[in-house]
């Protein structure tokens, strides 16, 4: 059997860390999904889908993560059922997180994360003719920085 589900949304709010009276992290929160198609004349809509992270995953959300924040989640559907305080029996559907990754752009975080809007990936003034492209995830430095190996028996593998 599977079950498996992989989101990317934003947070509708902080994270916020709880514990269990065993000392378990656990956080809870919603991330907003937009759909895949639009009905003609209507605006996206979006599913806020649940979430559930324990343990390392949980701090690791709580202290990374904000409200806005695109995450990508990976972890399974989880079903309960309980009892609302009006004597209803209700279901509830959340996903429990087994790994969580960033979505944002280095240059979306650290721009918001610099407060002021800007990002120290912007071009500098002084080059007006410059198109402003992000940059690359490598160096592009000479070959002259690396050392020729003649012998290649030393090598570990």
């Amino acid at each position: 059997m599977l079950n498996v589900a992989i989101l990317m949304g934003r947070l509708v709010a902080d994270p916020e860390i709880r514990h269990t009276p065993n000392d378990i992290a656990v956080t809870s929160f919603t991330i907003a999904v937009d759909r895949s198609y639009v009905k003609a004349g209507a605006e996206r809509q979006a599913d806020f889908i649940d979430i559930v992270a324990w343990r390392a995953t949980a701090e690791f959300v709580c202290k990374y993560f904000r409200k806005g924040q695109m995450i990508a989640v990976q972890g399974s559907i989880q079903t309960r059922s309980y009892t609302d305080k009006d004597g209803n029996k209700r279901k509830a559907f959340e996903i429990v997180a087994d790994n969580v990754h960033f979505a944002d752009s280095k240059r979306d975080n650290s721009a918001s994360s610099m407060g002021s809007g800007t990002s120290m990936y912007q071009q500098p003034q002084t080059q007006p003719d410059v198109i402003s492209t992000p940059a690359p995830a490598y160096t592009s430095g000479d070959t002259g920085d690396f050392e020729e190996i003649l012998n290649d028996d030393d090598l570990p593998f």
